[in-house]
């Protein structure tokens, strides 16, 4: 059974950073994306960004400039940097998994495989 493990959330002050990781237990497949979304109380998830395990990668334009996506290149494990954080960044954040490279990166509905999620609040 495939696990996705979040952990690096926790409580900034605005302008600060924090950098989620997530890993994916059990996993061998070669083609995937895995994706960070984030969902507010009263509101959507949210997709943030995602990363390909060729290396391709998409960031939100609501984070863009502030957040980064990477990877570790052996593993199915990937990483979320996030740097002048806004208290509108409060949120759950979830790590999420999907085989093969279809589908939009941003629509929850393709990823097969989701992290149960790590909290980040900011505060002003």
């Amino acid at each position: 059974q495939v696990q996705l493990v979040e952990s690096g959330g926790g409580s900034v002050q605005a302008g600060g950073s924090l950098k989620l990781s997530c890993a994916a237990s059990k996993y061998t497949g070669v083609f995937y994306r895995m994706g960070w979304f984030r969902q507010a109380p009263g509101k959507q998830r949210e997709a943030v960004a995602a990363i390909r395990s060729d290396g391709s990668s998409t960031i939100a334009d609501s984070v863009k400039g502030r957040f980064t996506i990477s990877r570790d290149g052996a593993e199915a494990t990937v990483y979320l940097q996030m740097n002048s954080l806004k208290p509108e960044d409060t949120a759950m954040y979830y790590c999420a998994l999907r085989h093969g490279f279809g589908g939009d990166w941003y629509a929850p509905g393709i990823y097969n495989y989701w992290g149960q999620g790590t909290q980040v609040t900011v505060s002003s």
